[in-house]
C-alpha cells in the first residue's frame, strides 16, 4: 500500500491583520510515513519552571514517610491528583545563599538570585550586578534555533522595583530568577496583554498603528483569521478538528479574560490610554499566566518558561481568601500560630493553582500523549523556612517528562539543589558539566 498524504507544515501560522495564529500540533503535521525515531524528532521536550517564594511552612509541606508508602501533606494536598507523576525531593539545598562572614542580611535577594545558578550574587545597590547563567536560561539557548521565542519569562508581581531592595543588594536579583548571562537579568513579564501579543502578534509587521487600530475597533486576534481556520477545517481530520476546535476555544476563553481584565482596570485607572489588564486579583492573574504558558506550549511558540508566583520579600496580600496582611511580613511569624496558619493557607492557594496548571497540561493532547507528559516540571522555592531564611531542605517538587512519580526522596543534608538542575537538563538532552556549586547529577530513580 502506498500512502500520498502530504504533511501540513510544522510551523504553520493563520495570519490576519495585525495577528499571526500559530497551529498546535496536529497528527496532519507529521509524516505519514515517518519512523519511530523520526517521529520522536516532531515530538518536542519541553522545561516549566515555577517558584513560590518566601519560604513554605515545612511541617504542613513535608511527608513524614519517604518512599512511595509517603502521604499527602496540607500543602501537597491539591496535587492528590498527580500523586503517581509527583517526586518530592527533600534535602537539596543552595549553599550559595547563604550569608558570607562580611554579610548579615540580604537571604531574600540571594535567594532569587541562587536559584536557578547556585552562584553568589554580588553585593551590589547599582547597576554592576553579577550572578550567573541560569538552567532556563541554558536550555532555552539550546532549543533557540528551533522554536519562535527561545523562552518565556512571567510573574504575578510587579517586576520594576527598583533600587535597593535588601541589605545593599539591589531590586534586580528579587525581580527576576532567569538570567541570560552572569550581568544580564531577564525582565520578567506580568502583563497578560502584553505576554499574549508577544505570542499572537504579527512579527511580520513593524507598524505599531496597525495594532491600535485593531484595539480600539475591539477586534479579536481570532476575528482576524476566522475564515482562514474554517477553510483549514475542511482540510483536517476528524481528531485534528478536534484538536483545533479546543485550541481555538481556549485562546478566545484567554483573549476574553483578559480584556476583561482591561475594562476592570480601566475602571481604576481611568488616565491610561491603554490598560495594561493586570488582575487584581491572584487567582485570575495566576490562572491567566498559566494558561498563556499552555498556549505557548502547544503551539510550539517556545519550549522554556519560567514563572514567578511571587517576588521575595514581596508584599502581595491575599484579600479574596480573607488575607488582608503581606506575604513576607506573615513568614516572619516568629511561631506565632494564628499567622502561621494563614501562611499555610497561602502556600496551599498557591498550590492550588498550580494544580489547575497541571491539569491543563494534562488534559491538552500532545503528540502521543499530552504536554504533561512531554514537560519537565519543577515547583519550588528558595528558602524553606521563610522565618528563618533558611537555605536548607528546600521545598522541591519534580513533575512530568515521563518520569516515574510517586514518590518522596530524601537526599543527605546539604546536597546542592544544582544537582538536580544538571538532572533536569539530561532529561531535555542539554548536558553540561558544572552548574555553579554542583557536585554531581541527582539520583531521582
Amino acid at each position: 500500500m502506498m500512502i500520498f498524504r502530504k504533511a501540513i507544515p510544522r510551523r504553520t501560522f493563520l495570519r490576519g491583520v495585525g495577528a499571526s495564529l500559530a497551529l498546535p500540533l496536529l497528527d496532519g503535521m507529521i509524516p505519514a510515513l515517518a519512523s519511530a525515531r523520526e517521529a520522536s524528532i516532531w515530538q518536542p521536550k519541553r522545561l516549566s519552571i515555577v517558584y513560590a517564594a518566601n519560604g513554605m511552612i515545612m511541617n504542613k509541606w513535608t511527608p513524614a514517610a519517604t518512599g512511595s508508602a509517603f502521604e499527602m501533606t496540607p500543602i501537597l494536598q491539591p496535587l492528590t491528583p498527580f500523586r503517581d507523576h509527583l517526586l518530592v525531593l527533600t534535602g537539596l539545598t543552595h549553599n550559595e545563599g547563604r550569608a558570607h562572614p562580611d554579610e548579615s542580611t540580604g537571604d531574600h535577594a540571594r535567594a532569587g538570585a541562587t536559584y536557578l545558578t547556585g552562584v553568589h550574587p554580588r553585593k551590589t545597590e547599582g547597576a554592576d550586578t553579577r550572578a550567573a547563567t541560569t538552567a532556563d536560561q541554558i536550555v532555552a539557548k539550546a532549543f533557540a534555533d528551533q522554536t519562535q521565542l527561545a523562552s518565556l519569562e512571567l510573574c504575578v508581581d510587579s517586576p520594576v522595583l527598583l533600587g535597593q531592595c535588601e541589605a545593599g543588594y539591589t531590586c534586580a536579583y528579587m525581580n527576576t530568577i532567569s538570567w541570560s548571562s552572569p550581568t544580564t537579568p531577564v525582565p520578567m513579564e506580568n502583563r497578560p496583554r502584553v505576554v499574549f501579543e508577544h505570542l499572537f502578534g504579527d512579527s511580520d509587521s513593524s507598524e505599531p498603528s496597525v495594532r491600535l487600530r485593531q484595539i480600539h475597533a475591539d477586534r479579536s486576534i481570532l476575528d482576524s483569521v476566522t475564515d482562514k481556520v474554517n477553510r483549514l477545517m475542511k482540510e483536517l481530520t476528524p481528531s485534528d478538528r478536534t484538536k483545533l476546535t479546543e485550541y481555538v476555544d481556549a485562546v478566545r476563553d484567554v483573549e476574553r479574560r483578559i480584556q476583561k481584565a482591561e475594562q476592570q482596570t480601566g475602571q481604576d485607572l481611568p488616565t491610561m490610554e491603554r490598560p495594561s489588564g493586570v488582575p487584581a486579583r491572584f487567582d485570575e492573574h495566576a490562572r491567566l499566566m498559566y494558561d498563556l504558558q499552555v498556549l505557548a506550549y502547544q503551539t510550539d511558540l517556545t519550549r522554556v518558561c519560567t514563572f514567578m508566583t511571587g517576588r521575595e520579600f514581596g508584599g502581595r496580600t491575599y484579600n479574596e481568601i480573607g488575607i488582608p496582611e503581606g506575604h513576607h511580613t506573615l513568614t516572619h511569624h516568629q511561631y506565632k500560630q494564628e499567622k502561621i496558619d494563614k501562611v499555610v493557607r497561602i502556600n496551599i492557594y498557591q498550590m492550588t493553582h498550580f494544580a489547575y496548571f497541571l491539569e491543563k497540561l494534562r488534559s491538552t493532547p500532545d503528540g502521543d500523549g499530552s504536554l504533561f507528559d512531554h514537560t519537565v516540571i519543577l515547583y519550588g522555592g528558595s528558602l524553606s523556612d521563610g522565618n528563618l531564611h533558611w537555605h536548607s531542605n528546600l521545598p522541591i517538587l519534580l513533575l512530568g517528562g515521563g518520569l516515574k512519580g510517586g514518590s518522596h526522596h530524601l537526599y543527605p543534608e546539604d546536597t546542592p539543589m544544582t544537582n538536580l538542575l544538571l538532572t533536569m537538563m539530561d532529561m531535555l538532552n542539554v548536558h553540561v558539566d558544572q552548574l555553579g556549586d554542583s557536585t554531581g547529577r541527582l539520583d531521582i530513580g
